[in-house]
């Protein structure tokens, strides 16, 4: 049975194929990772996984040139965009490993009475993490690295166009010496994931996806009585209240729309700029985006690459099509050839609109005019999701204030693109439940165990 495909968006040609595991395969790797947690976890130090976590990050770095290519050929991220994306995950391994003596150490408790307590962080067990193929290697590692540091044991169930790079990213941790049952790679079903998370030997499951495939996750997790964390959609607000530079501005709006061919969670999508500076941010913001053409993504200078799939350049198309006929305005774009669409800019959406409450993964944008800074901000919370935002003032006080009346796990003031291993990662309402990246990530699989002593 094979669910597992390496498809090339920019050709459309299947390139490999990959059989799914058998049961006994599963139930295999569900052994090796318990095993590896009674032993190996309870045996090293955290100094021990660290200097693996870091071994680790070394073969990203020697292999980085043939795991970018297996990026751009699974899901046609551009070819420097891939480059980065490795660089990135081995500086986020190395962090957690540099990190691994504060994230272990005891924090102790100030009692109100005599004798001593602390709190003691225990590693849980095997977990389940679910994948998706936008971010192939960046994915992986800001769930497994910490996690691998607190000494839980990774069951990493690829995206389904993903095998190619997870199997890779998989002989990496090997290669670094993690033993059998660490760290494993499992191409599975739904139907064995959810056999899986429902095992008395499983003790969490992290998933990064869609909000119907987190609710599905979640119901399972729920049942099971398993710890689950989620990292779903968004619909950043790009917000615009004033600028000393606004071709930079309209720069950095373009550069956080483009990302990784648009497929980005945290990318921005609704840009909700102040009447004052709409029309000729709208301008320069339009011409910016249609002057850049989806190409080739092996080539070096490629900004712009194909979506993940025909399939997801025809829901984008459809999402585009549904807008205009329900009273948006197309300022550009809105077409495609194959999975290369190009980049579109959406005007006088309403609440009327699915496009409103919609998120549009790919190169596709919305522009919205307000009056003021209060209409800014109740736009900007006025969506199911919840995950990133960016902010654009030169008032320091507004840009205080506004951050705190924004509903998102992330305010990015006057900067796009500036994710780091250390800042924490993650949203509220519909875009998720927990945190990845920084020390908010250690926390998430852990038994904060307290130790009380007369």
């Amino acid at each position: 049975m094979t669910d597992y495909a390496v498809v090339d968006p920019a050709t459309g040609e299947t390139v490999a194929t990959y059989d799914t595991f058998t049961d006994a395969q599963i139930e295999q790797a569900v052994a090796a990772a318990t095993a590896a947690h009674r032993d190996w976890s309870r045996s090293s130090t955290a100094d021990e996984r660290a200097a693996l976590l870091r071994r680790a990050a070394g073969l990203h770095r020697e292999r980085r040139k043939a795991l970018a290519d297996i990026f751009v050929t699974e899901m046609g991220k551009p070819r420097e965009a891939a480059l980065g994306e490795v660089d990135f995950a081995a500086d986020i391994a190395d962090y957690y490993a540099d990190q691994a003596q504060s994230i272990m150490a005891d924090q102790p408790i100030a009692i109100l009475g005599e004798g001593s307590a602390l709190i003691r962080r225990d590693s849980l067990g095997p977990l389940v993490g679910i994948m998706p193929w936008n971010f192939p290697a960046y994915q992986i590692v800001r769930f497994a690295a910490p996690n691998l540091i607190i000494g839980n044991t990774i069951l990493l169930k690829p995206a389904p166009q993903c095998p190619q790079s997870s199997n890779a990213i998989a002989e990496i941790y090997r290669d670094a010496g993690f033993p059998e049952g660490a760290y494993a790679n499992v191409l599975a079903t739904n139907e064995q994931i959810a056999t899986m998370i429902a095992d008395p030997r499983v003790q969490g499951v992290s998933l990064t996806g869609s909000e119907r495939a987190g609710a599905a996750v979640a119901e399972i997790a729920g049942r099971n009585l398993k710890k689950v964390a989620l990292e779903l959609g968004g619909s950043d607000p790009f917000i615009v209240l004033s600028t000393d530079d606004l071709d930079a501005t309209v720069r950095a709006g373009v550069d956080a729309r483009l990302d990784n061919n648009g497929q980005a969670c945290n990318g921005a999508k609704r840009f909700i700029v102040v009447d004052a500076l709409y029309d000729e941010f709208a301008a320069r913001f339009v011409a910016a985006m249609a002057d850049v053409t989806a190409s080739d993504p092996t080539l070096h200078d490629t900004v712009l690459g194909p979506v993940s799939s025909s399939a997801a350049a025809e829901r984008l198309q459809e999402q585009i099509e549904v807008a205009v006929a329900q009273g948006a305005t197309l300022l550009t774009g809105g077409s495609r050839n194959g999975a290369f669409f190009e980049p579109t800019v959406l005007a006088d959406v309403t609440a009327e609109m699915d496009v409103y409450r919609e998120e549009l993964f790919g190169p596709a944008a919305v522009l919205y005019r307000v009056a003021d800074e209060d209409a800014a901000v109740a736009l900007a919370n006025d969506t199911p999701f919840g995950l990133g935002s960016y902010l654009f003032t030169t008032d320091p006080e507004q840009a205080e204030r506004v951050a705190d009346r924004i509903e998102a796990g992330m305010v990015y003031v006057n900067l796009v693109l500036a994710d780091s291993p250390e800042l924490p990662f993650g949203g509220i309402k519909r875009s998720g439940t927990s945190r990845e990246l920084g020390l908010l990530a250690a926390d998430e699989f852990v038994n904060r165990k307290l130790i009380r002593t007369a």
